[in-house]
């Protein structure tokens, strides 16, 4: 059985034909949702990451299963995007790369987190 837990090692990753160029990929995740540690309450989010890759691009569709791993997962707004920049980043180690977060309110409440890295 698979660990249920999301880690770098669900990425599935494809040689970048266009190494030798700088280009961005934006993707947007408008399902996001993990569950507040806290409460135990559902938390919802639109999840942005925008990457510039080097010698390697990450499959959709295992970032997708990995996405999901995070719906029963009990954990801060502030370590999912700074997970999934990890992550993502250890994966296929692009030229830069940008994870946002935009959570939906609770309790009259939105956050937004950005994790930030560049080589």
């Amino acid at each position: 059985m698979s660990d249920p837990s999301p880690s770098r090692s669900d990425f599935e990753v494809v040689d970048n034909q266009y190494p030798d160029r700088d280009y961005d990929v934006k993707i947007s995740i408008p399902e996001f949702t993990c569950v507040c540690p806290r409460t135990g309450q559902p938390d919802f989010a639109i999840i942005e990451i925008i990457y510039v890759p080097n010698k390697l691009i990450v499959e959709l569709k295992s970032l997708k299963l990995y996405i999901q791993k995070f719906r029963g997962l009990g954990i801060f707004h502030e370590n999912v995007i700074n997970k999934i920049s990890d992550d993502f980043r250890l994966a296929c180690g692009p030229r830069k790369i940008d994870v946002i977060g935009h959570f939906n309110p609770r309790g009259g409440i939105s956050t937004v987190v950005k994790a930030l890295w560049q080589e």
